[in-house]
Order: structure tokens, then C-alpha cells, then sequence
């Protein structure tokens, strides 16, 4: 159970919602490397959800601003009128990766401008858990109305990156100290960040700690800027911080965008 002005909702909760006055409800499903979120889809979603693809709806091809730059305000309100977002209805997110790529979505369409936009608490998973309906029909929504107003949320640019008061990387550890980096050509991490990787914002469940458990992960780190490989999972911790009741600002380039210029300062280790 999550509070009326929380940013996420519990699986029964939702199927309650649905049973009366319906969010549009968007399915982001989505893991790198994985089978395509589409394909997942289709083979089962909560009736009435609409796909959304994070690649080519809530980013921007790749280029120097790294593996998932933000996507064109213009382009971003055409994929979401699309789906159904409405400027009036709610809106519910949600995917299979616990809650990292639909974090995304819901981050951006918060810096958009849409007022209220909550996050399924554990997923998928929650809702098979939870016996929640399964669909595998089409969606074809109406048209939305949604108009983008960018800037609702912060945004961290190149040059104050260094100069935050804290930086919290989202990444895997291995990622981080630059043991291990499957997925960008240089490892490491930006000096002085701190490593709050996606998985301490979680229970053995993959539903999100409490606001309390969540202010000790986050202790001392109110403000930062927060990274993550492509600026994908970095939502997610920036949706922790929220539910702490903690600000951050988003620096969407990540670690595959900072690394584009070989001059900017990386460290390893840690």
C-alpha cells in the first residue's frame, strides 16, 4: 500500500484503479541484452497497456550525448500522444526489470510537465504475483492530448558535473570500479562520485525499500547529480531519492557520454 502522493503503486492497488476510473497504463518492458520488450508484450501485459519501446520512444539515437540521449520534446509528445497520455488522466508505468526502465518513462514524463505519473511497485512480476489479468490482445488507444513542457526536473550539464555537491553513480559495482565493463569502451567512474547501485533501492522482492531504509542509502547525498551507463537506470535511484524525499537532478549523458571526450577525468577503483 503507497500513499495517495506517493510515486508508486502497489499491484492491488492498481487493479482496483482499473476497475473504476483507468490510468493510461504503458508497459516499458526492456533489459539490456535481453529479448526484445515487444516480443515480452505480446506474449502477456495487463489489459489495456500500451508498449512503449525505450530506444526509439523515450531516447534519441545515439550520438556524443551518449547510448540513450534524451529524446527530442517534439518526438517524445508524439510517442506519448500515441500511446494515450492524456494531460487530465493519470498515468501508471511499469515493466519486467523492477521498475529500472519504467523509471525512465516516468522521469520523463515528469520533466515533461504531466502531473501524475506513478510506477508499479515490483513490476510484472508483482502483478503475476498479485494474480493480476493477463492480456495477450492489441492495444489501440485513442490519441492523447499530452503537450510537452520540458524542464519540470533538473538536469545536470557537462560543465557542472565536477562541480555538484555529490554525484551518485547508479551502476553495478564491478561497472563502477571498472573491474568489469561489458557494454562502453573505457571503464571506471566520474571522480568523486559514490557507487548506489540500482539494487540497494530494492527488497529480496524487487519492490523499493521503505522512505526510511532509503534515506540511509541516500545519506548525506540530497542534491546530487546522478549517472548511471546511458542515463536509463540513473531514474532509478533518482525515484529512490524521491520516495526519501530527497532532490536530485538527472545527468542524462552518463558514463557512455561523458567518456565521448577524452580529456574529461575518469578514476578506477573503489
Amino acid at each position: 500500500m503507497h500513499g495517495v502522493d506517493s510515486p508508486l503503486i502497489s499491484a492491488p492497488d492498481l487493479a482496483a484503479l482499473l476497475e473504476g476510473d483507468p490510468p493510461t497504463l504503458l508497459d516499458v518492458r526492456y533489459r539490456l541484452g535481453g529479448l526484445p520488450g515487444s516480443v515480452e508484450f505480446a506474449r502477456g501485459h495487463i489489459p489495456g497497456a500500451v508498449y512503449v519501446d525505450l530506444d526509439r520512444d523515450l531516447a534519441a539515437p545515439p550520438d556524443q550525448r551518449g547510448r540513450h540521449p534524451l529524446p527530442d520534446a517534439d518526438d517524445f509528445g508524439a510517442a506519448m500522444r500515441a500511446a494515450g497520455v492524456r494531460n487530465d488522466r493519470a498515468v501508471v508505468v511499469y515493466d519486467d526489470w523492477a521498475g529500472r526502465a519504467a523509471a525512465r518513462c516516468r522521469w520523463l514524463l515528469r520533466w515533461a510537465g504531466h502531473p501524475d505519473v506513478r510506477l508499479l511497485d515490483g513490476g510484472w512480476a508483482a502483478w503475476c504475483a498479485a494474480g493480476g489479468d493477463q492480456s495477450q490482445a492489441a492495444t489501440h488507444p485513442d490519441p492523447g492530448d499530452f503537450t510537452v513542457d520540458p524542464g519540470h526536473l533538473p538536469l545536470v550539464a557537462y560543465e557542472d558535473v565536477l562541480a555538484m555537491p555529490a554525484l551518485v553513480d547508479a551502476r553495478a559495482p564491478q561497472r563502477y570500479s571498472g573491474a568489469q565493463e561489458p557494454v562502453d569502451p573505457v571503464a571506471g567512474h566520474i571522480p568523486g562520485a559514490l557507487n548506489r547501485p540500482t539494487e540497494d533501492n530494492l527488497r529480496d522482492d524487487g519492490t523499493f525499500k521503505s522512505a526510511a531504509e532509503l534515506q540511509i542509502v541516500y545519506a548525506g547525498l540530497e542534491d546530487a547529480g546522478v549517472y548511471c551507463g546511458s542515463g536509463v537506470t540513473a531514474c532509478h535511484d533518482l525515484l529512490a531519492m524521491e520516495i526519501a524525499g530527497l532532490g536530485g537532478s538527472l545527468f542524462a549523458p552518463s558514463w557512455s557520454g561523458w567518456i565521448t571526450h577524452p580529456t574529461r577525468p575518469i578514476e578506477t577503483g573503489g
